[in-house]
């Protein structure tokens, strides 16, 4: 019997949806992106709600293995699937791969992409007000983000050297986000290494195939 194709269930403008998306395709992974609008004026489909209880995206489901939560999702992808690997072997390297993940997770996701994007490109293209005090308070943190980034990159392509890795894949919707403001683009500038691997992660075929308007 065939095994379900699997199925991410979110939107394709989510970051934390475009990370799942990321490593399926660079895993070769045929599957299948269920739309899921939490943003709706309806909300958060009530169908939903038994696939994430908190009625966050993405969600995922593989031959009735459910899962949520992007880190899960992601590295249940690397390890179910065959393709090249995309956590090292060592086992510090991998713990460093995690301590990348996590950082981005509590500290760069909401400055980069809520209160810098959002707040100077989204909410002005929608015409709404930048919260000026917002965006100043953010801007001291985001550069502890990308300066932690830049000191703990190794030599190489990648966030980890020479191997593409989850790091690579959560860190990359971020910056696309990130990288549409002003602010963003300029501080970015001033760090040679992220620099260098940005324009090697946005040129890369998974990144091309997810983008919904970077």
């Amino acid at each position: 019997m065939a095994a379900e194709r699997p199925r991410l269930f979110g939107a394709a403008y989510s970051v934390y949806v475009r990370i799942a998306r990321l490593a399926l395709i660079e895993k070769g992974v045929d599957h299948e992106l269920v739309p899921v609008d939490i943003f709706s004026p309806e909300g958060v489909p009530e169908w939903y709600r038994e696939r994430h209880p908190f009625g966050k995206i993405p969600a995922f489901e593989h031959d009735g293995f459910r899962l949520f939560e992007t880190a899960a999702i992601t590295r249940y992808v690397d390890e179910a699937f065959p393709g090249p690997a995309l956590q090292p072997a060592d086992v510090r390297e991998r713990a460093m791969m995690t301590q990348i993940v996590s950082l981005l997770d509590a500290y760069a996701y909401r400055t980069l992409v809520w209160d810098i994007y959002v707040e100077t490109v989204s909410k002005p293209r929608d015409g709404g007000a930048t919260d000026a005090a917002r965006v100043a308070a953010a801007l001291p943190r985001a550069r502890i983000c990308l300066e932690t980034l830049e000191g703990l990159e190794r030599p190489g392509p990648w966030l980890l050297g020479e191997q593409l890795t989850l790091a690579d894949l959560h860190a990359a919707p971020m910056f696309a986000y990130f990288v549409q403001a002003t602010e963003g683009r300029d501080m970015l500038a001033t760090c040679p290494g992220l620099r260098s691997w940005w324009e090697g992660i946005r040129s890369r075929d998974s990144f091309m195939k997810t983008n919904e308007g970077d």
